[in-house]
C-alpha cells in the first residue's frame, strides 16, 4: 500500500520475509495487498537478489525498495543491503516507516529504521517526534518525511445505519492480562444486551494460529467461547477488511487500535476506552487531547465523543480532503533520489561501534554476521521457486506454524507463570 501511495503506476514485486509474522494468504487477501509477483523468502536470499539487481550494466533492476517489516528486520536488511551494494555505481532508493499508532518503543523502533533513504512519518505529530529522536542521538534526521497512514480511505460517514452498529476493534496484545481482556469482552456483550436494537461487532485482526507483528496470547475467540451465557444474537465476532467493516459502523470503540484513526478519518464517532486507565502500556495516552476518551459506562448512557479538529489535523486523519496530497512530499523526495546521479551508501546509526552489545544479535537473527554478511551455510537450504507456497506445502507449513505458535501463546506463558510460583 505504501509503494502504491508513493507511485501508483508501478510494477511491484513482493517479498514476504519468512518468520513468525509472515502473513498468510488469507491475511493478504483480507487487506487487499496486491503485487505483480509475490513470494516468501529468507532475508539472506532477499539480500542476494538485491545484490544481483545492481549488477545490470544499464540500470538497477529495482528503482525503489520498501522495507515494510518490524524494526529488527529493517535494521538487518539495511546492513545487509549496505554490504550487498557496496561499490555499486547505482542502487535503489530504500524507503521504510513506522506505521500505526506509535505509542511504545519510539526510540528503539526509530533507531532500528535509521539508515534508510526515506523514513515515512504518519503525521506532522510523528514527523516532529521522529526528527527529535534522531537529532537527540546526533544522527541525520533529513530522511524523515511527513505523509499519512497508507491505508486510510473509504466513504465519509453520513449517518446512522439500520441496525445501528457498534464495533469494538480488538488488539492482539493490548490489554495483555486475561482479566482485562475478559472485562472488555464482557462490557461489549453487556452493551449488546442493553441495546437489543443495535448490532455489536467484535472485530478481530487474526484467526487462531495466525500472527501479526504482536503475539496474541489470549485470543478473544477463546474468551468468547467461555463467556457466560454465550454471545447474544446481536453480538458476534467478525474478521475481514477493516475498511469494509467501517462502511457499516456508527460507533467505533477501541483501547488504542489504529482502527480509531481510520474511523476518525471517515468522520465516524470514535471512542478510546478509559476503563482500564489512561496508561502508556495501553497506548490510549496517544489520544490525549483528541476528545475521544470515554468509558463503556458513558457509551452505554448514549455519549458520543466529539473529536478535536486541531488534534485530527496534527495526526493526519482530518477528513477535509487533504489526504490526497498527503504523499506528495514523499513522492517528490523519492523521485529526486531515484533520478540523482549517485546515492550515498546506506549508513545506519547502529554500528559495531555505537551498539556492539545490541546490533550483532539483531543481525544474527537474520543470518548475518556483525559486518552484515550472510553467515556461511545460512543460504544453502532450498527456497520456494514460484509464487507463494504450493497448496500441499502450505498446509504442512501452516500446521507447523500452528504448533509453534501454540508453544509461544500457551506453553511458554504457562512455564513463566509456574516459574513465578
Amino acid at each position: 500500500m505504501t509503494a502504491y501511495r508513493i507511485q501508483p503506476d508501478i510494477r511491484l514485486d513482493g517479498y514476504l520475509l519468512r518468520g513468525r509474522a509472515t502473513p498468510t494468504v488469507r491475511q493478504l487477501d483480507e487487506v487487499g495487498a496486491r503485487a505483480d509477483s509475490l513470494r516468501e523468502i529468507r532475508g539472506v536470499a532477499f539480500l542476494e537478489q538485491m545484490k544481483d539487481s545492481v549488477r545490470s550494466i544499464d540500470r538497477t533492476r529495482y528503482d525503489v525498495v520498501v522495507l515494510a517489516c518490524v524494526g529488527g528486520a529493517v535494521q538487518a536488511m539495511l546492513h545487509g543491503l549496505a554490504r550487498a551494494w557496496r561499490g555499486a555505481d547505482a542502487r535503489p532508493v530504500v524507503v521504510t516507516g513506522y506505521v500505526g499508532v506509535v505509542y511504545e518503543k519510539l526510540a528503539d523502533g526509530l533507531l532500528l529504521r535509521h539508515g534508510a533513504d526515506v523514513v515515512l512519518a504518519n503525521s506532522r505529530h510523528d514527523a516532529d517526534r521522529f526528527r527529535a529522536v534522531y537529532r537527540g542521538v546526533g544522527a541525520d534526521d533529513s530522511s524523515v518525511v511527513e505523509c499519512a497512514l497508507p491505508f486510510l480511505g473509504g466513504a465519509p460517514y453520513t449517518g446512522a445505519h439500520t441496525p445501528y452498529t457498534v464495533v469494538f476493534a480488538a488488539q492482539p496484545s493490548v490489554p495483555e492480562s486475561r482479566a482485562d481482556r475478559t472485562y472488555l469482552l464482557r462490557r461489549a456483550v453487556e452493551h449488546a444486551r442493553r441495546h437489543p436494537d443495535r448490532e455489536v461487532l467484535i472485530k478481530l485482526r487474526s484467526k487462531p494460529g495466525e500472527h501479526t507483528t504482536h503475539i496474541e496470547e489470549l485470543p478473544y475467540q477463546k474468551l468468547a467461547a467461555k463467556a457466560p451465557g454465550g454471545l447474544p444474537a446481536n453480538c458476534r465476532l467478525v474478521y475481514g477488511n477493516m475498511g469494509e467493516v467501517l462502511d457499516r459502523t456508527d460507533l467505533m470503540v477501541t483501547v488504542s487500535s489504529t482502527a480509531a484513526l481510520e474511523s476518525l478519518h471517515r468522520g465516524i464517532p470514535t471512542a478510546v476506552l478509559t476503563d482500564l486507565g489512561i496508561r502508556e502500556v495501553l497506548g490510549n495516552h496517544h489520544f490525549l487531547g483528541s476528545g475521544c476518551l470515554a468509558s463503556w459506562d458513558e457509551l452505554d448512557a448514549g455519549h458520543r465523543p466529539e473529536p478535536d479538529p486541531e488534534w485530527l489535523a496534527r495526526q493526519g486523519v482530518a477528513a477535509d480532503g487533504d489526504y490526497e496530497q498527503a504523499f506528495d512530499v514523499a513522492r517528490a523526495r523519492v523521485t529526486a533520489l531515484r533520478t540523482a546521479d549517485r546515492l550515498p551508501p546506506l549508513t545506519p546509526y547502529y554500528t559495531a561501534r555505537t551498539a556492539p552489545g545490541y546490533l550483532p544479535g539483531i543481525l544474527a537473527r537474520h543470518g548475518l554476521d556483525p559486518q552484515g554478511e550472510p553467515v556461511a551455510g545460512h543460504a544453502d537450504a532450498p527456497e520456494e521457486t514460484g509464487g507463494l507456497r504450493r497448496v500441499a506445502r502450505e498446509t504442512v507449513r501452516e500446521a507447523a506454524r500452528g504448533a509453534y505458535r501454540h508453544g509461544v501463546q500457551r506453553v511458554a506463558p504457562a512455564i513463566r507463570r509456574w516459574g513465578q510460583l
